[in-house]
């Protein structure tokens, strides 16, 4: 009888336990997770089967290996917030797929993307044909992000957290003097300054760091 309390005890626990950790990561969908997000999730449900499976093993290790994968995640969470290149190394970048109607085959093979996929991801969009279509990315979670040709298109940041976007700027064929001339008129000689900036309408628009 004491056995089956303690792994019910153990059970109740470790649930608890858990779900107060996922809470401290943040909310997430499950499109949403990256790959650090994904492997630590694994880790703490092997963790939590060990715990579950050996219950004469003392609880304790169990709950110090997901503290510290707790650790990992928000400290991960949080460089991904200071720095961009972590945080395109984590989550990755859109890969534009489609362009005016022209399915750019070099990005497909990049990313493993078959053309059953884009057909099912277009169906699911409800798009008849790729000739429909002026922009589609597949984001890193792997959804495909479909643009009409009648629709308003989607807008490349230039500037995020202070980072400039070189790879957006030649997508629009721009380059960095240009920005920089461009920020200039709105009295910004510092692009480290700005938080958050885009090139819509034929003029910036630019949120500022907070001070």
């Amino acid at each position: 009888m004491e056995e089956y309390l303690t792994i019910i005890f153990r059970t109740c626990f470790l649930y608890v336990f858990i779900l107060i950790v996922f809470r401290l990561m943040g909310k997430r969908e499950v499109g949403e997770l990256s790959v650090i997000d994904l492997v630590v999730f694994v880790l703490i449900a092997e963790v939590a089967a060990f715990a579950l499976d050996d219950y004469e093993n003392p609880l304790f290790n169990a709950i110090l290996p997901i503290i510290i994968l707790l650790i990992i995640q928000i400290g991960s969470a949080f460089l991904s917030l200071k720095f961009k290149r972590i945080r395109d190394l984590v989550d990755g970048d859109p890969a534009l797929l489609v362009r005016d109607g022209i399915i750019l085959e070099s990005e497909m093979r990049k990313h493993r993307y078959n053309l059953d996929d884009l057909c099912q991801q277009l169906r699911e969009n409800g798009i008849a044909s790729v000739t429909d279509i002026a922009y589609a990315y597949l984001e890193p979670s792997g959804n495909l992000s479909v643009y009409k040709k009648d629709e308003k298109t989607f807008v490349y940041p230039l500037i995020i957290d202070g980072d400039i976007q070189d790879r957006h700027l030649k997508i629009l064929h721009k380059d960095v003097d240009w920005l920089m001339a461009e920020l200039a008129k709105n009295n910004i000689q510092d692009s480290s300054a700005v938080f958050f900036c885009i090139w819509e309408d034929n003029r910036l628009h630019i949120q500022l760091k907070e001070t």
